[in-house]
């Protein structure tokens, strides 16, 4: 495990959770996720969740995308996808508002790896390097990326080589972003 991603996303969710319950006097809410079973869940109303992160258990990697690609996958992105159970939570990075995606359940971790894999063979048949993706901008063809082979967190766009280098890291953007309620 890359002990500074997970110690700057643990931090980033705090800042958060903590934001959200000074604002709302509450745990995150979340109408997306309404109705899907998380070990995070805390409890729910009439037409949305709240919730708290939760430690991921039992330990994963980001292996079967590796496995499906032939790859190498870099450790901070092992690291960011299997911290923690939790929403996904609106932030701003250098004037850019975006969804820090997260893991929600076992069940989405599965299907977040089966998404990663299809991003990968779209961009392997594009002739693009690999990027794995870990947040999204309200622009459905912009994300928030991270190269596999710098590691570098990156603004890109979907199916073009169009990408700007917002961090040297995972673990240096995820302690520059700011929480957005």
């Amino acid at each position: 495990m890359d002990q500074q991603t997970a110690e700057a996303l643990k931090a980033f969710t705090q800042r958060y959770y903590d934001a959200w319950q000074k604002q709302k006097g509450t745990e995150p809410r979340s109408e997306e996720l309404y109705g899907v079973p998380s070990p995070c869940l805390v409890s729910t109303d009439e037409d949305a969740v709240f919730w708290r992160p939760e430690p991921f258990a039992p330990e994963a990697t980001l292996e079967a995308v590796e496995r499906a690609l032939d790859i190498v996958v870099q450790p901070p992105l092992h690291t960011f996808y299997t911290t923690q159970f939790a929403g996904d939570m609106p932030a701003a990075f250098g004037g850019h508002k975006l969804t820090l995606l997260q893991v929600w359940s076992p069940d989405d971790f599965q299907r977040v790896q089966e998404n990663l894999i299809g991003h990968l063979v779209t961009q392997k048949r594009l002739k693009l390097s690999p990027t794995l993706f870990i947040g999204t901008l309200d622009s459905e063809l912009d994300i928030i990326s991270v190269c596999n082979l710098t590691g570098e967190v990156l603004l890109e766009t979907v199916g073009t080589s169009r990408r700007t280098t917002l961090s040297a890291s995972v673990a240096s953007f995820l302690s520059h972003l700011e929480p957005l309620l």
